[in-house]
This record gives structure tokens, C-alpha cells and sequence, in this order.
């Protein structure tokens, strides 16, 4: 068939002059890799070479290209396969959403951290970030100079969904109830400190239990209610201390302990930074340490994707790298 005569004959197709709908789910994507080894070699018998198929499979995938699109998509001229214009106008989308998805694709399989562009967004509450994001992004950074550190707060009763969507890449909290499909692992444990005003007029150099039950004090959590993990510690030994003001962030906290004669137990991992700037003094916990320890968390089918198992080292690393040092 003449090409030429094919395309300007009264009654021919005009390639898309009705707009086609076309559900995608249902179109199977090694269609186009035959689309494109047509158009490239110019025959069926040469594109089953280059795809390593037999020429009937090639027949019958271009077979199920017309019927998609309406059109033949290539006529033949001697020994040739002419692309028709509704080829013409494929071949170029075609070739650059295969070269897009060929990318993708290998882009998952390795991971370079020093020419990688990603954005890397991690769960972590106010006070986590306060403690480990400065250290973490400057560790990131310097082996990863071009990604992107994105910090976000978490919904801890949907950590599941934010990380299966990749909304989330990890994140990194305390020991939270377990949910399917979510690994984790613990990054650090961690000891309890009191900060406590200069000056103080009830607290000296040291802190016992009694003058710690005595004082009054100020509590920091998420929630609206119920004991944090000090208030366990003292309630299995039959004690109770009095809280004054309960709010949500370690730093107003602190605050509020500068201004006034409430003490405030904390994590010894955030203690120091978030203190300092204020004067506050920081005193041992008069019990035993409850558990304060952090988990790094992330969706179970990231396990081997190589871009999130170097983000999980770098975290690990960096926490292990800042681990408080023991009190003497």
C-alpha cells in the first residue's frame, strides 16, 4: 500500500480526529517496547531480533497496538514498514515514558548518595528533631550533598499508612505499639534527667526522692492526659508527684522552669540543648532510670531499597555518634 495514497485518500483514517479514551491499567506497557522496535528497525522480522521474540508474538503485539489506537500504525512498502502518521505522533511520548520507567527502575536497584537528588522525609516529634535533626542533616549532607532533608511531624495511630505511601521514608520516635508490615529497631536507650532553676530555693546540689515529690511540677506530653513514663516509675513504688501545668513542647517547658520553681523530668538525650540557653541546672532522676529508649521505623517493603537502607545507617550511625555520656 502507498503511504502517500494511504494518507490523503478520500475515506482514510485521520489519525486522532476523535478523541480516544483510553483506560491505562489496561494496556500492557511491552506493547509500546514493540511500537518502538518497529519503528527502529523498519520491519517485524528485524524488531523480533532485536527483542529476542518470535515474529508471530511481534504480529500479534502490533495486532493489539492497532486495536488500541485505531490506526495501522505502519503499512507496508516493499520490504519496509512505513510508520503511519499516528505512529509518528506515539513514537516520541512512547520513547521518552520507556526511557522514564527504565530510569526509575534502575534508579531503585542502586543508590549514589553523591550525585542523588531524593528528598528524604523523616517522622519525628518536636523534641526528637530539637536533639537529632542539626547532627543528622549535617551528616546527610556531607556524604549526600544534593538530596533534600525534609523533617515532619508523625501521626503515631497512622504510621502504618504514612510509610507504606512513602509519605513518610522513615521515622523516628519512642517504642510505639506494633503495627503490620512496619519494621523497627531500636537506635538508642536513655536516662532521665530533673532540670531545675538556678537559685532554686528547695533544691540544692542533689535531688532526693522526698523534696522531688515534694516540689511541684511541669509536664510535657502530646496527649491531653494519663502519666508519662516517670509518673510509672513512681506509681509502681506507691508514690505520686504533683503536676502544676501540663503542655505539649519540652522547650516551653523549660522555659517555664527558668521563670518559676517547677521542675521538669526530661529525657537526658534532649536535656542539655534545650536547657542550656536558660541557665536551668540538670540533676540525676531520684529513681531508677525508667526507659526513654528511640526506634527507627520504616515500611517493611523498604527493607532492601537501597536509598532508604543508606538513610536507616546514616540514623543509626548519627545516634550512635551522640549517645550522651555516662554520669559519673
Amino acid at each position: 500500500m502507498n503511504f502517500a495514497r494511504y494518507r490523503h485518500a478520500p475515506g482514510a483514517f485521520a489519525p486522532f480526529s476523535v478523541p480516544l479514551v483510553v483506560n491505562v491499567s489496561r494496556v500492557d506497557l511491552n506493547l509500546f517496547v514493540v511500537l518502538d522496535a518497529i519503528y527502529t528497525e523498519g520491519g517485524i522480522t528485524r524488531a523480533s531480533e532485536r527483542l529476542n521474540l518470535t515474529q508471530p508474538a511481534i504480529s500479534h503485539a502490533l495486532a493489539r497496538l492497532r486495536e488500541l489506537v485505531d490506526d495501522p500504525l505502519f503499512v507496508r512498502e516493499g520490504h519496509a514498514m512505513v510508520p503511519t502518521p499516528a505512529a509518528h505522533a506515539l513514537i516520541g511520548p512512547v520513547r521518552r515514558a520507556l526511557k522514564e520507567i527504565e530510569g526509575s527502575l534502575n534508579r531503585l536497584k542502586q543508590f549514589d548518595p553523591a550525585t542523588s537528588t531524593r528528598a528524604f522525609r523523616i517522622g519525628m516529634r518536636h523534641i526528637v528533631e530539637s536533639a537529632t535533626l542539626p547532627a543528622l542533616a549535617q551528616r546527610l549532607r556531607a556524604q549526600a550533598p544534593h538530596v533534600q532533608i525534609v523533617s515532619a511531624h508523625h501521626d503515631r495511630d497512622a504510621l502504618h499508612g504514612a510509610l507504606a505511601t512513602g509519605e513518610l521514608d522513615a521515622v523516628i520516635d519512642v517504642l510505639l505499639p506494633r503495627v503490620q508490615h512496619v519494621s523497627y529497631q531500636l537506635l538508642a536507650g536513655g536516662r532521665m534527667v530533673v532540670a531545675v532553676r538556678a537559685g532554686h530555693p528547695r533544691v540544692g546540689d542533689t535531688l532526693d526522692l522526698a523534696t522531688y515529690l515534694e516540689v511541684e511540677h511541669v509536664m510535657t506530653s502530646s496527649r491531653r492526659s494519663g502519666p508519662g513514663l516517670e509518673d510509672l516509675a513512681l506509681q509502681r513504688l506507691g508514690h505520686e508527684r504533683r503536676v502544676a501545668v501540663r503542655c505539649q513542647h519540652h522547650w516551653t517547658a523549660c522555659q517555664l522552669v527558668a521563670s518559676s520553681d517547677l521542675l521538669l523530668t526530661m529525657p537526658e538525650r534532649y536535656a542539655g540543648s534545650a536547657n542550656a540557653a536558660l541557665g536551668n541546672r540538670l540533676l540525676p532522676f531520684p529513681l531508677a532510670t525508667p526507659a526513654n529508649d528511640l526506634y527507627l521505623y520504616w515500611h517493611a517493603n523498604a527493607d532492601a531499597e537501597p536509598g532508604n537502607r543508606w538513610l536507616r545507617e546514616q540514623i543509626r550511625n548519627c545516634l550512635a555518634d551522640h549517645e550522651p555520656a555516662e554520669s559519673a
